[in-house]
């Protein structure tokens, strides 16, 4: 696969979302090829942030504001001229969104509206890459991996928010950047991309965070929904996608579209499984315990066919999920210790690159 960093030397990257889990990685990737990045973004999400522990805020220009809110998106969206905007920003938990269903839905779907209206009225921008999520699809838990052309339709509000934010997404590209003759006049794709695992990761509600809290504190691992299968894979798999979907639709128009990233099916694992291989790999005695809580509904079954990805950029996963594992032991041992963990995301990122 293509290294990507020459390409992003000194371009202009809007990225929404940064100080975020995701959008930390990003960050990091962006600076250490030479881009210039503007992120906009509330404040990090959780304490401890990745973002705080990575000194990202030193590396970029980092403007803090929420992207309900459009005239502070302009305004900083204008002063950057961003060539390639990648809009990550959202309200990402799933049991938060039936806590806060208009919250949920106000920023994943007017946030979207909001970015397409500053890309809209922009002259300097040659590629957006809106990032969704595998659970847009309406979710029939089947044995197969879902397509791109499958119906757009999810359960609850998060996953719901994103389905929408789809097709304010496809109606854009349709109504305002397409010209009447069907040619493309700005590149926009999105990426539905599985849950992604990874060093630095502090959120609520996500089955690592709750196994490096339960480590740190020397209790059992609490696992309310053991039998759920995802398809899981290192953070840096998608943000590698994302990067190259970007790339390509920004060198060719053809490129744009719809793209599913996800593991190979082996990597589609029951929680209980994913935590037993954490735990083998932690060491220290850890051991986790069953306690299904019968909390509001979470898909069970889901998985992505990802043939698309690799059929048009010849993409594949780089690491599979003991690799991934090793990688989230090796930051977070590091992380506890106070050792330097930049250094060790810039040797993740140059392995990765470099496989």
């Amino acid at each position: 696969m293509e290294n990507i960093l020459d390409f992003y030397k000194g371009k202009r990257v809007f990225l929404t979302g940064h100080t975020g889990f995701k959008g930390s990685w990003l960050c990091k990737i962006l600076v250490n090829s030479g881009a210039k990045v503007t992120g906009y973004s509330l404040e990090p999400p959780t304490e401890p942030s990745l973002f705080k522990i990575a000194n990202i805020e030193e590396k970029i220009h980092s403007v803090i504001g929420d992207i309900r809110n459009y005239a502070t998106l302009k305004k900083a969206f204008d002063e950057a001229q961003p060539e390639i905007v990648l809009h990550l920003a959202a309200q990402p938990i799933v049991r938060d969104s039936y806590k806060d269903p208009a919250y949920t839905y106000e920023t994943n779907v007017m946030g979207t509206v909001n970015i397409l209206e500053c890309v809209r009225n922009s002259h300097s921008v040659k590629s957006f890459l809106n990032v969704t999520t595998d659970k847009v699809y309406l979710n029939k838990e089947w044995a197969w991996g879902y397509r791109e052309n499958e119906e757009l339709d999810g359960y609850e509000p998060y996953s719901n928010s994103k389905s929408c934010s789809e097709l304010v997404t496809h109606s854009y590209n349709r109504s305002f950047f397409t010209d009447k003759d069907g040619k493309c006049i700005i590149p926009i794709s999105t990426a539905r991309a599985g849950n992604v695992i990874g060093g630095g990761d502090f959120a609520n509600d996500r089955i690592i965070p709750d196994c490096i809290r339960s480590v740190a504190k020397h209790e059992d691992i609490i696992v309310r929904n053991p039998y759920s299968t995802r398809p899981y894979q290192h953070v840096l798999e998608p943000l590698y996608a994302y990067l190259l979907i970007a790339m390509k639709q920004f060198e060719n128009a053809r490129y744009a579209g719809y793209y599913n990233v996800g593991p190979d099916d082996t990597d589609c694992f029951q929680t209980g499984a994913l935590v037993d291989l954490f735990v083998s790999k932690w060491g220290e005695g850890m051991k986790w315990i069953n306690k299904y809580d019968g909390g509001p509904h979470e898909a069970n079954f889901l998985k992505l066919d990802c043939s698309k990805l690799k059929s048009t950029f010849g993409w594949s996963p780089r690491w599979n999920l003991e690799e991934a594992m090793e990688k989230i032991v090796e930051w977070s041992k590091l992380w506890m210790s106070g050792d330097d963990v930049c250094a060790c995301m810039d040797r993740q990122i140059k392995e990765f690159l470099n496989k």
